[in-house]
């Protein structure tokens, strides 16, 4: 596992987390921040390499093969997000109207295929946790925005999850074989929580990141603070993601209905 936080350093433009020309960390993949403001044009013309581009917060137009769509979201927390996806050797402007900041990640494909703008009416979001399991404490909302089953032409996925003040996520503790990565929003500036995997234990703050190589993994948010973050997963060769997850299995009863029915009993 590896965590980092280039917070203090983020300056106006692409901000790299991960080069894969000289360390993919194992993930396959190029992470970035772009950090603009308005007036800024940024553009992304991959020979080799998809991108998906999606917007934390800001007020920008994408535009990309004669297509364009206008996109605003305050902040990751109250409103839906705006996510492109687009193959090799595409043009991509993203034209800034206010300051903004978008997460980026890229992937060799040699497949060509029609790009893909996902708006908010096109995110796949499922409600965890929503009918109290665990008395309520990894309640979150996940959202896919493409994976294997929408995007099958992709070597990529990815989503976000909104983690509640005080609440679990990727929990129970779950392992896949593919790498993921992990890129921490939060609320207020200050905000905090902290990751397990593999054993290893890491604070998470606003604009960190975290490489999950291998191992059971799952984090929490700190009470009074909400956690927005993105996840990103690279197909492995002949092993694509598929939704499967490993539980844990010194913690595979959390999942029975009646797992905290023994508390404040009687």
């Amino acid at each position: 596992m590896t965590y980092m936080n280039r917070n203090a350093e983020l300056k106006r433009g692409y901000n790299v987390y991960i080069d894969a020309s000289a360390d993919d960390q194992g993930t396959q993949m190029d992470v970035g921040l772009l950090v603009m403001e308005e007036g800024d044009r940024f553009v992304i013309e991959e020979p080799e390499k998809e991108c998906a581009v999606l917007l934390f917060e800001g007020n920008v137009t994408y535009c990309w093969d004669g297509r364009v769509c206008e996109a605003e979201r305050p902040d990751c927390f109250r409103y839906e997000a705006y996510c492109l996806l687009a193959p090799r050797r595409m043009h991509v402007e993203i034209v800034a109207h206010a300051h903004s900041e978008l997460y980026i990640q890229k992937t060799v494909n040699d497949r060509d295929y029609e790009a893909v703008m996902f708006t908010p009416n096109k995110v796949q979001t499922q409600h965890a946790g929503a009918n109290g399991e665990l008395m309520g404490c990894m309640k979150r909302e996940i959202k896919t925005f493409f994976d294997y089953d929408n995007a099958p032409f992709s070597n990529m996925v990815l989503g976000e999850v909104l983690s509640y003040p005080g609440k679990w996520s990727s929990y129970p503790p779950h392992y896949h074989p593919q790498p993921e990565v992990y890129f921490y929003r939060f609320d207020y500036p200050k905000g905090f929580g902290a990751g397990f995997a593999n054993g290893e234990i890491y604070k998470t703050e606003h604009n960190g990141m975290s490489i999950i190589r291998e191992g059971f993994h799952s984090q929490v948010t700190a009470p009074g603070y909400a956690m927005c973050y993105s996840w990103g997963i690279r197909h492995l060769d002949g092993d694509p993601w598929l939704k499967t997850r490993i539980d844990d299995p010194d913690h595979e009863w959390l999942w029975k209905n009646d797992a905290n029915d023994h508390i404040f009993k009687g």
